[in-house]
């Protein structure tokens, strides 16, 4: 049976996999998107023992929550289902329950069991929007709430108010800058961490050679320079470090005779503070290779050289947790 962690202090069970459910909306980033692929990866997951499902409001606008209604009728029991809700919409309590109430409705349930701030709203004080959602758990509309892409900083203030029992951070073997402060505040205060773009973007299954063979739709982040023509930071870029550290994470996994996705969940499952790892799945197929990262148990050794592989990578990009943006622009605080 999969393991299921505690989250925070809450008493939700959730599975050390969870599938995330942007991609199977369908956009730019994705591409279209089969329905009947999408829901027969939804019910997979269940199937292999991943009980958690995180989508939005803004997962092409209601339609990851929609294919979670068709795909979940008449399972809605077995599944913990978190959604999120944009910053600007926590600004006052109208829109904060109208929100809530679309995407109820878009799910096809009375609850949400996890329900996230997507973003950091700090033109509203966090006292306010705390109350906020917990008049939501009061009217019975969720269960738990939770934050996402919060900082030091940011988890600081929160904690000032009251306190969530999860944060919502990018974090794989190639991007670590949680670990310098957020992640140390987060296991401190007892607040789990689920792990968004676990494969890099794809990064970490391999896939691609090199930065030119990159999509520029993927490559948007600051391990890539400013040639590809999405890219919103400063900076020149970390790809020789980048690719490098893919080369050896590869000949990792080659020896251990896994593949290197399922190698890279399978590290942070076991990293310290983490709840669980958001990975996405547009087929079945996916996401049974997915789930097989829970039952993947690395040697102490092994997890040391994966820690190794990315240390020169993570040393370059620093403490700021912003996958996009540079130190001065960083949406983090």
């Amino acid at each position: 049976m999969a393991e299921k962690r505690k989250l925070g202090r809450s008493d939700l069970m959730i599975s050390t996999v969870t599938m995330g459910c942007w991609a199977i909306a369908g956009d730019s980033t994705w591409g279209a998107q089969d329905e009947a692929a999408a829901i027969g990866a939804i019910r997979t997951a269940l199937e292999c023992g991943v009980n958690c499902l995180d989508t939005a409001e803004g997962y092409g606008s209601g339609i990851s929550e929609q294919l979670l209604r068709k795909a979940l009728e008449g399972r809605r029991q077995e599944a913990v289902i978190c959604s999120k809700v944009f910053p600007q919409h926590t600004e006052r309590w109208e829109d904060m329950v109208a929100s809530c109430e679309n995407s109820l409705k878009n799910l096809g349930t009375d609850y949400i069991d996890l329900y996230y701030l997507h973003w950091p709203n700090r033109k509203t004080p966090i006292e306010e929007i705390l109350k906020g959602f917990d008049k939501l758990v009061q009217a019975g509309k969720i269960r738990h709430y939770g934050v996402s892409n919060f900082g030091v900083g940011d988890m600081t203030e929160l904690l000032k108010y009251g306190r969530v029992d999860v944060n919502q951070l990018p974090y794989n073997l190639l991007w670590r800058a949680i670990e310098y402060e957020v992640l140390p505040l987060c296991r401190e205060k007892e607040v789990g961490v689920a792990c968004y773009s676990p494969l890099m973007h794809g990064l970490l299954t391999g896939k691609f050679k090199d930065s030119a063979s990159v999509p520029d739709c993927r490559a948007r982040t600051r391990h890539f320079s400013k040639a590809h023509t999405q890219i919103r930071h400063t900076e020149s870029g970390q790809e020789e470090l980048t690719f490098k550290a893919i080369d050896e994470i590869r000949t990792i996994a080659a020896e251990v005779g896994c593949p290197m996705a399922e190698l890279s969940l399978a590290w942070l499952i076991q990293r310290p503070g983490v709840s669980t790892v958001i990975a996405g799945a547009r087929s079945p197929e996916q996401m049974r290779a997915n789930a097989k990262a829970m039952e993947r148990k690395l040697s102490s050794e092994i997890m040391a050289r994966l820690d190794a592989a990315s240390s020169q990578l993570k040393a370059a990009f620093g403490a700021n947790p912003d996958m996009w943006q540079s130190g001065s622009d960083t949406r983090y605080k």
